[in-house]
């Protein structure tokens, strides 16, 4: 967060304003999407007259002229088949059928007109807390779930039970199934719903399927993360052409691969 107020600006465009406090990474957003914006003008697909956002919500016209300027610069192959099975191979776990996973968590939710950086900072002090303590006979996490979480849950120390991926919002399942770790997460979870303090409690393994059986699904991915990288990379090119104020674009997720 900037002290006193100091306006982030792409090429002059304002994206905050006094009355409203936004977190770096909102602020980074917002400059992700006023660069394709831009270049979109730029590049005769969007109105010079099309007004920029004043709350973070572009105009419908700006967003299908930043669809259409993307699907016109990021054009990727394919992934070869072999591509496809070494992948595959590396990440079996990933595509178990039927994986479960008994947790508990504590969420610190995002609301409108919250200060995400102090949000931050209690999900952050109560991790650390129910990662180091000692007192095996209290409950720590349960305790600090009934006191903090903003998730019915809390009631129940947190405890969401079993769950499968399919139960979950997937920016959430994508940081807990397909991976090995039991106990407190060492990292927040971010999901639209906010920022989650995580303990895998137990883990049942899913049936790992034949190669053909998730070939689609695998080379989804691929070229989702293909698309990813590439994106973020022509961000930086736009962003290197561009006079940026009171706002760092190196290392952004844009709002466009949440």
């Amino acid at each position: 967060m900037m002290s006193d107020f100091d306006a982030a600006k792409v090429n002059g465009v304002t994206l905050n304003t006094p009355d409203l406090a936004l977190g770096d990474e909102e602020l980074r957003q917002r400059a992700c999407t006023e660069l394709l914006r831009q270049a979109a003008q730029h590049e005769g697909l969007l109105d010079a007259d099309d007004a920029p956002s004043t709350d973070g919500v572009i105009s419908e016209a700006a967003a299908n002229a930043i669809e259409a300027l993307l699907e016109r610069e990021i054009v990727l192959p394919l992934p070869s088949d072999d591509a496809c099975r070494r992948h595959f191979e590396a990440h079996k776990a990933k595509y178990a059928i039927g994986e479960k996973v008994r947790l508990r968590h504590i969420l610190f939710a995002v609301t409108v007109g919250v200060d995400v950086v102090a949000l931050r900072n209690r999900a952050e002090h109560a991790m650390l807390d129910v990662r180091c303590y000692k007192d095996t006979a209290d409950d720590r996490f349960a305790q600090q779930a009934r006191e903090l979480s903003n998730c019915p849950s809390a009631a129940n120390g947190g405890d969401l039970g079993w769950l499968q991926d399919r139960d979950c919002a997937p920016e959430f399942a994508r940081e807990i199934f397909g991976r090995n770790e039991v106990g407190v997460l060492p990292r927040l979870v971010h999901s639209r719903f906010g920022l989650h303090v995580v303990e895998v409690l137990e883990r049942m393994p899913g049936i790992e399927p034949d190669f053909e059986a998730v070939k689609g699904a695998v080379m989804m991915s691929l070229q989702q993360n293909a698309y990813v990288t590439a994106l973020r990379q022509y961000i930086q090119v736009l962003a290197g052409e561009a006079h940026i104020e009171g706002v760092l674009i190196d290392g952004a997720d844009t709002p466009l691969v949440q």
